[in-house]
């Protein structure tokens, strides 16, 4: 029975630890699938004031012309969506816009064809297409004969040229066509931050270096280019623009790596109290062999030899628990991938592989040398052969052998407050962000989806219009909708477009640019539909559309910044860059909306008609990339998803949904991360609370049965059960006080490392830190009082006949 506790309780341990583990290897760990991962930078630029940007075009071709310590370099763009017509339904599928350069960089070969040359990207070439492996076995078969024929993406032929190898992914995209950009670097200006890019470092270069270098072209960009008009150079030297060159690999994971560090430390403080648990278990054992043990010692066993024993007898112990922790990590790998955020990077990487079994027989040693050096130490010491007689069972026990259990006692209490604390800490922060109005209701009766009209196939902008008006009203006739508009954003769905934003009425000095805004296309409709109340002024109508009447709506934010409140906002003007473009009337106020997560606090957004005159240098803009959202209580069914492609094909039959989802599941998404970590803590914190429980019952009722004679003595003269009782429950309740005090004041530095996973509470929070006190006591006042009640009651007669 001792065997099969101590291996299942470390099997909890262990197993957890190698899951978890399994997953930071699988995200953070492992090396990207390519040739010499490590001399691969994202290439990233910032300036004061914006933070992060991206590449732009200028800065791209300074690159490739005058950098001393890029090996190769390739900029790209992954939110973008192709449609594929003339192959049996219009299909959207997920396109890599790329240049010449970034497949080779990665290290990456063709399985049938040619990868793309400087020609492809050159403006007014041939249009051409490489297809992944995937896309090219389930829409062709493996038909090795699509080399060179021509396939229809958003209207234009273009040739296939390739087909990439199966085992090529670029980051975690998984890209079913691969598309070259056409840059003009005659008509290239400055700025336009709107691109990604990847370097391969030369052999020897540090990353220090490749920044400094970059550093250094930024100079020759703004002397090489052309600003935008209405913009000058001096806006861009003003501007303090930076590269930040990171590791690529960042690029894939994110902020990811902090969660996965703080849930590995966790899981970790579960697998010490494990141990800590084991360890009682083992003195305990030992000691019932006392005996046995000081007649060796008098026999002449040394004491290096008694406590190779008794190492060796844990490291077996451990050995069977990391044997079975393997099976519950196996299964528990499911759950972690099945349960995941939604985004997990790397989510295909993660399994029991080599470096995860090396992980757990590491620690499966460590921790039967952890748990087993408190026993070898204690008892195999030379006190062995002072007293053969010690070894009796109505021995009366040291102090100093209680003392060994009760630390580890302390130990496990502090452990498993910690970590109560941290999940009390996540539990109130998971109910924050469910307090949060996200500034839309009902989002589960909202049905999303998004189609792309291009332009080969509806050259003029007015007709681009008039059919997704078209569209709107055939599906405003199906049964049971509501409302329907039209959106270029969809909340929390990652999408957006930001940019400066000035006001006719204030006044910028030179050098002085306007914070970043939120920009957001919309039709008539869209906050009715949405369930976001107007506060000032109008919505926008079909005749502003048709009209392209120069109109804007903003947020209620963004009116409090610029004038103190959302009726002063009606009828100030702005616009979007400060150039010739027209001055947009402000004609109504909304509310606030959560677009980037209830997590985040809600930009300041700006609302434009999806039919614009002098926007962005455009004599005529219009959106042909846009979101249907559908106010409907069918929402997410597959009658109405029918009703949907059927409505909008009526229109034109060669334009492919994508992204068809409800409003909730983006809602739900935005939270994925803060509940997989709360999921996560309050297992490691039930664990924890059930193992300190245990450990506290084990050591007071092992108490009890050392004492047992003593306590036939104490009620032969006179003392009543609950005395008893209440000797026992003091002398445990008083361990885990010391254990409670402890565990707090480890909490109050601890959960600081938490501040980046918490929203609307603090690492040191009142509330949580008495709420989870109150449930230890409680759960230790039962441990203590089970083994305590027993002792109360024993026969004296009984108890005083034992010996």
């Amino acid at each position: 029975m001792f065997t099969l506790i101590a291996v299942l309780t470390l099997a909890l341990g262990i197993g957890a630890n190698t899951a978890i583990f399994s997953v930071l290897e699988g995200v953070l760990l492992k090396p990207l699938p390519y040739p010499d991962p490590d001399r691969l930078v994202g290439l990233c630029t910032t300036a004061p004031g914006f933070g992060d940007l991206d590449l732009s075009q200028s800065i791209y071709f300074t690159y490739l012309d005058k950098s001393r310590t890029f090996e190769s370099l390739g900029v790209y763009y992954t939110r973008y969506r192709a449609t594929v017509t003339g192959i049996a339904e219009p299909q959207q599928v997920r396109a890599l816009l790329l240049t010449y350069g970034l497949l080779p960089t990665l290290g990456a070969q063709p399985a049938l064809g040619r990868l793309f040359s400087a020609k492809d990207n050159s403006a007014g070439s041939p249009e051409t297409i490489i297809l992944s492996y995937g896309y090219w076995q389930r829409r062709f078969h493996g038909d090795r004969s699509i080399i060179g024929r021509h396939l229809q993406i958003d209207g234009k032929s273009r040739q296939v040229i390739a087909v990439m190898r199966s085992e090529f992914r670029f980051l975690d995209m998984d890209a079913e066509i691969f598309l070259p950009f056409q840059f003009d670097r005659a008509k290239t200006t400055l700025g336009d931050f709107g691109y990604q890019g990847v370097a391969r470092l030369r052999p020897g270069v540090t990353l220090s270096q490749a920044n400094a270098d970059a550093a250094r072209m930024m100079a020759i960009t703004n002397r090489s280019f052309p600003p935008p008009p209405g913009s000058s150079v001096k806006d861009f030297e003003d501007a303090h623009l930076a590269p930040a060159l990171r590791p690529f690999k960042q690029e894939l994971t994110g902020d990811i790596g902090p969660t996965l560090w703080v849930l590995m430390g966790t899981i970790g403080l579960v697998l010490l109290i494990a141990c800590a648990n084991v360890a009682n278990l083992l003195l305990v054992r030992v000691e019932s062999r006392h005996l046995e043990l000081n007649i060796r010692a008098a026999l002449g066993a040394t004491t290096g030899r008694i406590a190779y024993e008794l190492l060796f007898e844990s490291l077996a112990i451990a050995i069977l628990g990391g044997i079975s922790g393997l099976a519950l990590a196996f299964g528990a790998l499911r759950v972690l991938v099945a349960i995941a955020p939604a985004g997990l990077p790397r989510i295909a990487q993660i399994g029991i592989d080599a470096p995860v079994l090396l992980f757990a027989i590491a620690i499966s040693l460590f921790t039967g040398l952890l748990f087993g050096s408190a026993p070898a130490l204690k008892y195999a010491g030379s006190h062995f052969a002072t007293n053969l007689r010690d070894g009796g069972r109505a021995m009366s026990v040291s102090r100093e052998r209680h003392r060994a259990r009760h630390t580890l006692v302390v130990v496990q209490v502090a452990l498993a407050l910690l970590l109560l604390i941290s999940s009390g800490l996540m539990i109130r922060t998971f109910r924050a962000l469910t307090q949060v109005q996200p500034g839309f209701f009902g989002p589960e009766h909202v049905q999303t989806l998004s189609l792309s009209i291009p332009e080969s196939q509806v050259p003029e902008p007015d007709k681009v219009l008039r059919m997704e008006e078209d569209i709107t009203n055939q599906l405003k006739n199906i049964p049971g909708v509501g409302s329907v508009a039209i959106t270029t954003n969809v909340p929390m769905s990652g999408q957006g477009l930001r940019g400066l934003l000035y006001a006719r009425d204030r006044t910028y000095r030179e050098g002085q640019l306007p914070p970043e805004r939120r920009f957001i296309l919309a039709s008539p409709g869209l906050h009715q539909t949405m369930g976001t109340a107007i506060l000032a002024g109008r919505d926008f109508t079909w005749s502003d559309e048709n009209s392209k009447t120069p109109v804007a709506m903003v947020s209620e934010s963004f009116a409090r910044d610029y004038w103190g409140s959302a009726a002063a906002a009606l009828h100030k003007q702005i616009r979007e860059q400060d150039t010739n473009d027209d001055w947009r009337e402000i004609v109504g106020v909304v509310g606030d909306i959560h677009y980037d997560g209830v997590d985040r606090p809600a930009p300041a957004a700006c609302y434009f008609p999806l039919h614009l005159s002098n926007f962005f240098d455009e004599k005529e803009a219009v959106q042909r990339s846009v979101s249907f959202v559908i106010r409907t209580s069918r929402a997410g069914s597959e009658s109405l998803l029918k009703e949907v492609r059927r409505s909008i094909w009526s229109v034109n039959p060669n334009l492919a949904l994508a992204e068809v989802r409800t409003l909730d599941d983006f809602y739900r998404k935005s939270m994925t991360r803060t509940s997989f970590t709360l999921v996560l803590l309050m297992i490691a914190a039930g664990m924890a609370l059930v193992l300190g429980a245990v450990g506290i019952y084990g050591v007071i009722a092992y108490t009890v049965s050392q004492r047992t004679r003593e306590i036939g003595i104490r009620m032969a003269l006179g003392a009543e059960s609950r005395e008893i009782a209440a000797m026992f429950v003091r002398q445990g309740m008083l361990l885990v006080g010391v254990g409670a005090a402890c565990g707090v004041f480890s909490a109050l530095g601890l959960t600081r490392l938490l501040s980046t996973l918490l929203f609307g509470v603090t690492p040191a929070d009142p509330l949580t830190y008495i709420g989870m006190v109150l449930l230890l006591l409680l759960m230790a006042f039962i441990a203590n009082y089970l083994p305590s009640r027993r002792a109360a009651g024993l026969d004296p007669v009984t108890a005083l006949r034992l010996d």
